[in-house]
């Protein structure tokens, strides 16, 4: 479409003038937009109402899709806390003097511009926005019809406050919230750097099979934890439970419960506090009988073998039990989807072991998988979780959407 191209030009342009604001003028700008979110709280709130009335609150993603006061006051909170790291830009990563005295420099730069796909998750459109700018990087944002009229009142907030500071609008666009405008965005080479996609696995292998771009994968979090022989029981309920219940919709919610056979007995108490928030546990047959006379027999079903493997993102997960330590390795190996994953353990040499192995972005021993996020990491806000090996890997701040170009400082040297 003539129309979307003539916007991937704007923002490619509107990235190019970003060059020329200072860190001090960026964060003046993060925090009028953060001070705008809240006082603005009642239109975005009523905005998000009308796409909240066309989703079934049954629905998983009904939980990502709403916002509330607190929400917008949270994600206010992030952006201040964007405002305040250092600026990722212009960085030394690298200094050298040559032999014939050219001085080569590698330092962070900006992208430049970065497209965005996401679904039903109307805070992304300010966290992708804060960590753009204080990147110096345009963004071009795709999201889902589902929040559409929820992205559409955040966006003219955002334009509202560039247009009062003197800057490009087109430092952020958001797109139709059709089809056709993610294929042009797939597939507008020579405007858009990189893109990000931000929802199911699905939208995911979509957008990574059909992209024309580079794509850095913000997989599906399929998370384990696996209670060692030697686990404490009073460690492991309080992290099942908060790894599980905390906010079921997120990507770093807890799936599957590995048990070692040895501690079967401990079950019950492990999931006790599961019950409060009505979990549905698809337990394999050991589980199963321990928890048979021990749990809510409506809450309590037998595992299949699609129990395993599947982000739940819902108050549901899976119990595996195991006989040794390799072989909840195995079964993590087998389902993981590189996400997050946990060891709940007294024993040092298993929890070495344990961090060395499995292959994820986030590894933890004896802590909630639900500290997986960027502004629990430090890095004030997240533009997504990457469990991909390439460029970027965990939790994307700032530091993860800049790239470095080298510069090469000389005196008249010529090459033989």
């Amino acid at each position: 479409m003539k129309q979307l191209k003539e916007t991937f030009a704007a923002v490619q342009t509107a990235s190019r003038k970003l060059a020329l604001l200072t860190d001090e003028q960026i964060n003046q700008i993060l925090l009028t937009v953060a001070d705008a979110a809240v006082e603005q709280t009642p239109f975005i709130l009523a905005e998000n109402e009308k796409d909240l009335t066309r989703m079934e609150v049954t629905d998983p993603k009904y939980d990502r899709l709403k916002l509330t006061a607190q929400r917008i006051k949270n994600i206010a909170a992030d952006m201040r806390n964007v405002a305040a790291l250092p600026s990722p830009l212009g960085r030394i990563l690298k200094e050298t003097i040559r032999p014939n005295g050219i001085t080569i420099k590698k330092i962070s730069v900006p992208f430049g511009v970065i497209g965005i796909i996401y679904e039903a998750r109307p805070n992304v459109s300010f966290d992708v926005f804060s960590l753009c700018l204080k990147s110096g990087n345009a963004c071009v944002l795709k999201g889902g019809s589902d929040a559409d009229c929820s992205n559409r009142a955040i966006i003219s907030v955002i334009h509202s406050v560039l247009k009062a500071f003197g800057t490009d609008t087109h430092t952020v666009e958001l797109l139709p919230a059709d089809r056709e405008a993610t294929t042009e965005l797939l597939h507008a080479v020579g405007y858009v750097d990189l893109i990000i996609p931000r929802g199911s696995s699905s939208l995911i292998n979509f957008v990574r099979q059909n992209a024309s771009i580079p794509v850095i994968e913000t997989g599906a979090g399929i998370c384990h934890t696996y209670f060692d022989e030697d686990g404490d029981c009073t460690k492991g309920a309080a992290i099942i439970n908060n790894a599980k219940t905390r906010r079921v919709s997120v990507c770093n919610a807890l799936d599957c419960v590995i048990i070692h056979q040895k501690r079967l007995s401990d079950l019950p108490l492990l999931c006790e506090k599961l019950q409060e928030h009505n979990v549905i546990i698809y337990a394999d047959k050991e589980a199963y009988q321990t928890l048979q006379n021990n749990y809510p027999k409506e809450l309590l079903k037998q595992a299949t073998s699609e129990s395993f493997g599947t982000e739940f993102l819902s108050y549901a997960m899976a119990i595996k039990t195991v006989r040794t330590f390799e072989e909840a390795l195995e079964h993590i190996h087998a389902y993981s989807s590189k996400h997050s994953e946990c060891i709940v353990t007294e024993n040092k040499e298993h929890a070495n072991f344990f961090l060395k192995v499995v292959d994820a972005a986030c590894v933890y021993t004896n802590a909630s998988t639900a500290f997986t996020d960027g502004a629990q990491f430090g890095l004030g806000a997240e533009i997504g979780i990457s469990t991909q090996k390439l460029h970027a890997r965990g939790p994307m701040g700032l530091e993860e959407i800049t790239s470095y170009k080298w510069i090469i400082e000389g005196d008249g040297q010529i090459r033989q």
